[in-house]
């Protein structure tokens, strides 16, 4: 769900009764969040935001961040970014599948670049049911409760786990080896610097120089680590220290 997973307290720990107090700068923009979420239920429909990438064809609509689901979209050249890496690995396979797990930019922008994509959204927010067949409800907590059907189908897997915790982490995997190839597959994680040796033990990935951004300025660094060789894409392998 493309984010962190936890908001933290600047002065240190905070007792159960004591009260929140906001920043100015938070407070407005838990209230703008607040507003659009109004609207949302007023209306009926999803809220949506546009990225606008220079002229009118180039834009992308996206629903609103959802902050209670740890919701925090791609800036625009990090979406562009993986999209084009994604479609040029693409290009290995004859007819091949491509998962996104919990990153709905990214399917967005995959779309839009190439609409004859094979590309199946994995994504707990019932919003994203508008994209019909492409679109399956995933709850992480339930990593193998999935379609038969997309059982070891996908020759590229792209995840954002919504949480950086060790157990998000190991769920997450489950569910891309139900979903991955057995003859050859791909994988590009994005998440957490924390995670690095994690996922390298888990997954057996490895950083990139490429790092990914988003429209919500986070708390945390964010890397994009892959399985694969990307050789000068991406700024290359990150290099051990």
């Amino acid at each position: 769900m493309e984010g962190e997973d936890e908001l933290r307290r600047v002065n240190g720990d905070v007792e159960d009764d004591d009260p929140l107090v906001l920043s100015s700068q938070a407070l407005a923009a838990l209230q703008e969040f607040l507003a659009d979420q109004n609207k949302t239920v007023a209306s009926g429909t999803p809220a949506a935001s546009s990225v606008d990438g220079g002229d009118d064809s180039d834009k992308v609509e996206l629903v609103t961040e959802d902050w209670r689901l740890s919701q925090f979209w791609y800036e625009p050249e990090t979406a562009e970014t993986v999209a084009e890496e994604v479609v040029t690995l693409s290009s290995r396979f004859s007819g091949g599948r491509i998962a996104c797990i919990a990153c709905p930019t990214l399917y967005v922008y995959l779309k839009k670049r190439d609409p004859s994509l094979h590309v199946q959204l994995l994504e707990y927010d019932m919003r994203f049911e508008r994209y019909g067949d492409e679109f399956t409800f995933y709850d992480y907590n339930e990593p193998e409760d999935l379609p038969l059907q997309l059982r070891h189908c996908f020759h590229i897997i792209v995840a954002d786990p919504p949480y950086l915790s060790k157990e998000c982490l190991e769920r997450v995997g489950q569910t891309i080896s139900f979903l991955a190839s057995p003859v050859d597959s791909l994988l590009l994680l994005l998440t957490g610097e924390v995670q690095r040796d994690r996922a390298a033990e888990l997954l057996g990935v490895r950083p990139c120089v490429f790092k990914p951004h988003h429209t919500s300025k986070l708390g945390n660094e964010f890397r994009l680590f892959i399985s694969y060789d990307p050789g000068t894409r991406l700024g290359g392998l990150e290099e051990d220290t």
